[in-house]
């Protein structure tokens, strides 16, 4: 059964629609959630934990109504959004006496635990962090309450790839005893390879995939060819880029005999992203 469920969730903007969103994650696994900046990713977030209001659908957190048991709820997610960079002159342990209060499921060994682990000194202010490190502190913060779901909305944006790869290690970690999952946007496809199970890719606030990450690449396929090729099989054609010599383009894997006298290769998330974006979408509104 779902650790999350969103179904149809909808909010409507002036000049966005974030049209009827659903997506689910089972326990045990890392859900990508990717497309380019204005598709929907943090709204949806945003709506999916009541932080927006929302003008349709519903979320389920571990079979309960996230929005008919709130408090509940929230105590089984750990949110990220962006660095965390509150209260930069405070220390860690003023933030976490504050935090250790809201959660009555608070473990104090884990939570140190998490210290160690993650090499931080709570008589450090925030300010004096690194951005991977405030990263991983605001994951001690989630994981130390028991948190079931994290969502993190950019956890990796602005890391160097050590740092990238180390916090990488750390999601797979917190997920190997099969109770947790995660949640996590990004525009680091890298990152995507190395960690996620399944991707869920928005375009214009509407969700184009909701898939594990293999069965999605292997829906595309890249093909290259030469000018008098191209004509005719455009129609099949969801992206295309033309050259000198021809073109090279993303077909649907079951349109791959329409190009048997090109060149078809199997598609990377990078390739199958770049070719989808290439038509313009809505903006997401700055929140």
């Amino acid at each position: 059964m779902p650790l999350l469920d969103v179904r149809n969730l909808e909010k409507r903007y002036p000049t966005f629609t974030l049209d009827k969103v659903s997506f689910s994650l089972e326990p045990g696994y890392i859900m990508g959630f990717i497309g380019r900046n204005g598709a929907g990713k943090t709204t949806t977030m945003k709506a999916m934990l009541n932080l927006i209001h929302r003008d349709g659908g519903e979320v389920y957190i571990n079979h309960r109504s996230f929005f008919e048991n709130e408090k509940a709820c929230k105590e089984e997610i750990g949110f990220v959004m962006g660095e965390f960079d509150c209260y930069k002159t405070a220390t860690l342990q003023k933030i976490t006496d504050v935090t250790r209060r809201f959660y009555p499921a608070w473990d104090e060994a884990a939570y140190r635990g998490y210290l160690k682990r993650f090499s931080l000194e709570e008589n450090k202010k925030v300010k004096e962090l690194s951005a991977g490190m405030r990263v991983k502190y605001a994951l001690a913060l989630a994981l130390s309450h028991d948190a079931k779901l994290l969502i993190l909305d950019e956890p990796t944006s602005g890391l160097d790839p050590v740092s990238r790869d180390d916090l990488l290690d750390v999601f797979r970690t917190v997920i190997e005893d099969g109770t947790r999952s995660i949640l996590f946007s990004t525009h680091i496809i890298s990152d995507l390879e190395k960690c996620a199970d399944y991707i869920t890719y928005i375009k214009g606030g509407r969700i184009l995939a909701s898939t594990d990450v293999d069965a999605f690449r292997e829906s595309y396929r890249l093909v290259a060819g030469d000018r008098e090729h191209l004509e005719v099989r455009r129609p099949k054609l969801i992206g295309c880029k033309e050259h000198a010599f021809g073109f090279t383009g993303l077909i649907r894997a079951e349109d791959a005999p329409a190009f048997a006298a090109c060149k078809v290769a199997p598609a990377d998330l990078e390739s199958i992203m770049i070719y989808t974006e290439q038509e313009d979408g809505h903006e997401e509104p700055a929140l």
